[in-house]
């Protein structure tokens, strides 16, 4: 698992990457009321807005950490947005895409 330094977190499984935000980011955020996905099937290209969390506090852009095709979103958190800040490392993740450029995964640090 790595970070950006957006506070994304990422995690490359072959050609699948699972994306979250950190607990940092988490924590700062505050609860979470609404989350705006990106589609399935949309093409991101890395560094591209995402997705769009908002919080009691603010709404906040998330950036895709890597390029390609958006697979699939967390249904847990269409159904609990809060779980986002709860579990943001495990339960939390936000979407899952199918990667086209896995050496963009190399330019990031490792989430400790």
């Amino acid at each position: 698992m790595k970070k950006t330094k957006t506070h994304e977190w990422v995690k490359l499984e072959g050609s699948v990457a699972t994306v979250g935000i950190t607990e940092f980011a988490a924590k700062e955020i505050g609860d979470i009321v609404y989350i705006e996905f990106p589609k399935v099937g949309a093409l991101l290209k890395k560094g591209e807005e995402a997705a769009i969390l908002e919080s009691t506090k603010a709404a906040i852009d998330t950036y895709a950490p890597l390029s390609g095709k958006v697979l699939t979103v967390n249904p847990a958190l269409q159904a609990n947005p809060s779980l986002l800040t709860k579990e943001p490392l495990t339960n939390g993740w936000l979407y899952q895409i199918d990667v086209s450029h896995p050496e963009e995964y190399e330019e990031y640090t490792s989430l400790s």
